[in-house]
């Protein structure tokens, strides 16, 4: 898909973490292509590998980062200060699921959903917040759909990415008066390689998207992307505090079937 890019992001440096694959390595990409010195992080070292090879870029570095360790994730975040002289942006992306109700979900997965969904984003903003503050920079975390409503099957999920949304408004309304914005994205579901092997594999599943969706389709990465980029520049210079759900429209619909004619 072409989308329109500009060079908004000269001379600037941001972080995204879970940057080496699906939405995270689009946004990765976007930032690059505006002219932006990206830090791109992840905790699987085979992936942030093939990323790196596969990007000729002297304004890409890559690091292997799990972002549940507070005090790894405040070294990275100091490293690359250190390295460019100045922060100008976070995307706290990285996330994981982990199936099963609040009665079926273990405690295992309840546990490390919320270390990595909640607890690293927390921490990739704690420690980023006085080094934005200097360059009056900005965040746009990675919540979901999945936080503004329910999921069967996904207490944990649906738990921290609601707790995304509301620290987004939290971080806003402390941080606004020193130039910092905070903002999140909330998409619905994304063509990322494995929900696409997914829908080929189950084509009923992917008749449902189409069905409920009310564009007709899942979202490609660089979508996503493409709204990351535009809360994170100057063209969003009067937003902060907002979630902006992109889903397709499908967050519009009551969920009743379609039976009026």
């Amino acid at each position: 898909m072409n989308t329109r890019v500009e060079n908004r992001f000269d001379g600037k440096a941001a972080i995204v973490t879970g940057g080496v694959s699906g939405i995270g390595a689009a946004i990765t990409e976007r930032l690059l292509a505006e002219g932006a010195f990206v830090v791109a992080v992840d905790i699987d070292a085979d992936a942030v590998a093939s990323f790196t090879k596969q990007h000729d870029s002297t304004r890409l570095q890559t690091r292997v980062l799990d972002v549940s360790d507070a005090d790894a994730t405040r070294t990275v975040i100091e490293e690359a200060v250190a390295e460019h002289g100045r922060l100008d942006l976070v995307v706290p992306n990285a996330g994981i699921a982990a199936p099963g109700s609040a009665a079926g979900v273990t405690l295992e997965g309840w546990t490390a959903v919320l270390n990595v969904d909640l607890n690293g984003v927390f921490h990739t903003i704690r420690y980023a917040l006085p080094h934005l503050a200097a360059t009056r920079g900005s965040v746009v975390s990675t919540a979901s759909i999945s936080g503004l409503g329910g999921d069967y099957n996904l207490a944990a999920y649906n738990a921290a990415k609601g707790a995304v949304i509301n620290l987004t408004r939290s971080v806003a309304v402390d941080f606004g008066k020193q130039g910092v914005r905070v903002n999140a994205i909330a998409p619905g579901p994304v063509l990322t390689q494995g929900l696409r092997q997914w829908l080929d594999a189950r084509t009923d599943v992917r008749d449902l998207y189409e069905d409920h969706i009310p564009l007709g389709r899942a979202a490609e990465p660089s979508e996503i992307a493409s709204v990351v980029a535009f809360l994170a520049s100057d063209d969003a210079s009067y937003i902060t505090g907002v979630t902006l759900a992109v889903d397709g429209g499908l967050t519009a619909w009551t969920g009743q079937p379609h039976v009026m004619g």
